[in-house]
């Protein structure tokens, strides 16, 4: 057998394996992947090898080489990183591509996996969730000194909730990157809001470990700007993120009933739940949000019919 293909990638040898058996060549992969949970930043990334029959190298290479980016002493080394476009919107290059890909990877996709070399991206969404929580409370702690703790509080809680998080996720384009399980993708994975949120906070923490706090904060600060200066303004239900008072003395205002919040249903296991709510008022359902709780998704739902609200009726 030859080794004809080097990455340091578990899934762009996937990609390469894949290319080679659609055209009838058998391949062997041989992996030094380590199973640690940040194995690309802790102890070196791990080489997986392709290997072919020596006949077929030749023809091998070919089709290999019609998809490279890079060859180093004649050896094919990447694909072509279809990862650029995302490294462009978010202000960052990685030098370790394998933890960009960590993730972007979906359970779904690990749990079809029969190598045992991909891993799933929530150890890094757990990483990336408490990243977030310090980088937007210094934020706020420097932005706005003169609000009480209850207020910073409210403010923190809307700008890393689901829905902030889903909404950075789209301007993104997270979705067109997620590496997902046939069946997630079957089912719309790429537009789900818990999908596009969780993939972000572990984007902020592959970032993190990739470079450091600097570029993360200075990530994260840019990206929430608008929302932080929403505070600042006093634009109507961003006062600390209490949009639920502020859908209530809308609606009070216009001598309309107070607004009605029901459980609409939950997912995923009991460490990771998701609320899906609705708010109505007089029996008309005007927005349904989700959350990691009933109150977030609360919030969440009455900033929807806020929206609604004012660009419809008002």
């Amino acid at each position: 057998m030859t080794v004809i293909f080097r990455t340091h990638s578990p899934i762009e040898a996937n990609v390469v394996k894949a290319l080679l058996e659609t055209h009838g060549i058998h391949c062997l992969v041989s992996s030094d992947v380590s199973h640690a949970v940040f194995p690309l930043s802790i102890s070196g990334p791990g080489e997986v090898r392709i290997a072919v029959p020596e006949p077929e190298a030749a023809e091998a290479a070919r089709n290999i080489a019609d998809h490279r980016s890079d060859e180093v002493n004649g050896l094919v080394v990447r694909l072509r990183d279809e990862f650029e476009p995302l490294q462009e919107r978010i202000g960052y290059r990685f030098r370790d591509r394998g933890l960009l890909e960590h993730a972007l990877t979906h359970r779904s996709r690990v749990h079809e996996d029969a190598s045992g070399g991909v891993l799933d991206n929530e150890s890094l969404e757990f990483l990336g969730d408490a990243i977030l929580g310090f980088v937007v409370a210094e934020l706020l702690f420097r932005e706005f000194p003169g609000r009480s703790e209850g207020e910073k509080s409210k403010m923190k809680a809307t700008l890393v909730s689901t829905t902030s998080l889903a909404r950075l996720g789209e301007r993104l384009d997270l979705g067109a990157h997620l590496i997902l399980g046939r069946g997630e993708e079957k089912t719309g994975g790429r537009r789900k809001q818990a999908l596009l949120a969780d993939a972000c906070e572990a984007l902020i923490a592959a970032m993190y470990l990739d470079g450091g706090i600097e570029p993360v904060g200075a990530f994260i600060c840019r990206e929430l700007h608008d929302l932080v200066e929403g505070f600042r303004v006093g634009q109507p239900g961003t006062i600390g993120g209490d949009y639920k008072s502020a859908l209530q003395e809308w609606l009070q205002s216009r001598d309309q009933p107070l607004p009605e919040y029901r459980v609409a249903g939950e997912a995923g296991p009991d460490h990771r739940k998701l609320f899906q709510v609705e708010v109505r008022v007089m029996g008309e359902t005007l927005a349904r949000s989700e959350g990691r709780s009933k109150k977030e998704a609360e919030q969440q739902a009455a900033r929807q019919a806020l929206d609604t609200l004012t660009r419809g009726r008002d």
